[in-house]
């Protein structure tokens, strides 16, 4: 387990969590603002926690985290990325659409922080999000996070906002 909180867990995702990462995955928020990650099925959505959260665990010590409920519903994910494009870690998060609202990812996120801090470390943490994804960008916010500057992750990608602590 990575992290406990009031109401929350977080932990590292395993093979069995593909239900639930293919559902999220899938979900209209996560491909509005994080992408359509092509995930069709239950071998993709393993072939994405292998490939994406558990090679990023193995290569860097951090990684996307499942967050639930402490009866153990699965609720969304949270966590720290290493984007090539940035020089720190980048939190990210997304949450089943009937758990948002609720105070969870922000609940999540700060325990992220947390984590980041005092077990890993990391002074400095980021994060990009679209110039549109107000509740995100008000998340990054309450979190001790600031905008710094709009950015591209790619050449031809979309133009983000990058936050920093």
């Amino acid at each position: 387990m990575i992290a406990t909180t009031q109401r929350l867990q977080l932990d590292k995702l395993t093979l069995a969590d593909a239900p639930f990462v293919f559902k999220l995955v899938n979900e209209p928020g996560w491909i509005k603002f994080i992408g359509d990650r092509g995930i069709r099925n239950l071998k993709d959505a393993e072939n994405y926690i292998i490939n994406g959260p558990q090679k990023s665990y193995a290569d860097f010590g951090f990684g996307l985290f499942k967050v639930s409920l402490l009866d153990g519903t699965p609720i969304g994910m949270c966590g720290l990325l290493q984007r090539d494009y940035l020089d720190h870690p980048d939190i990210g998060f997304a949450f089943l659409a009937e758990f948002t609202g609720k105070g969870y990812a922000l609940e999540a996120a700060n325990a992220t922080m947390t984590y980041a801090r005092d077990k890993l470390g990391q002074k400095t943490i980021m994060a990009t999000t679209l110039p549109e994804n107000e509740k995100s960008i008000s998340l990054l916010e309450k979190i001790g996070l600031r905008f710094v500057k709009l950015t591209k992750t790619s050449v031809d990608g979309p133009e983000v906002k990058l936050f920093s602590n």
